[in-house]
């Protein structure tokens, strides 16, 4: 679950970002863009700890659909955040 809830938080700070941007509010999209960061970071912490477990042979007896999902989550997150950073960038060069 934390991985569903820390991408999904910077997935929705991505977005709000955007939305500051396309405002002119560029100090308010930067915030957003840190707290999307952080709460990547954080994702991915968490990923890191479960990926060292299952080298060090933690394996799960299966592979669950609400692990699938974490990961979907995840990756989405990290993309809207790239695609963000430039769509704030052009909002930036544009105004």
């Amino acid at each position: 679950m934390e991985l569903v809830v820390n991408g999904g938080n910077a997935r929705s700070m991505a977005i709000q970002a955007i939305r500051a941007a396309k405002e002119g509010h560029f100090a308010e999209a930067d915030q957003y863009l840190q707290k999307c960061s952080e709460s990547l970071n954080t994702a991915h912490n968490y990923q890191t700890e479960l990926i060292q477990g299952e080298l060090n042979g933690n394996t799960p007896a299966q592979i669950s659909l609400l692990m699938i999902h974490a990961q979907d989550h995840l990756m989405n997150a990290m993309t809207v955040k790239d695609l963000a950073m430039e769509i704030v960038d052009l909002c930036r060069k544009l105004m």
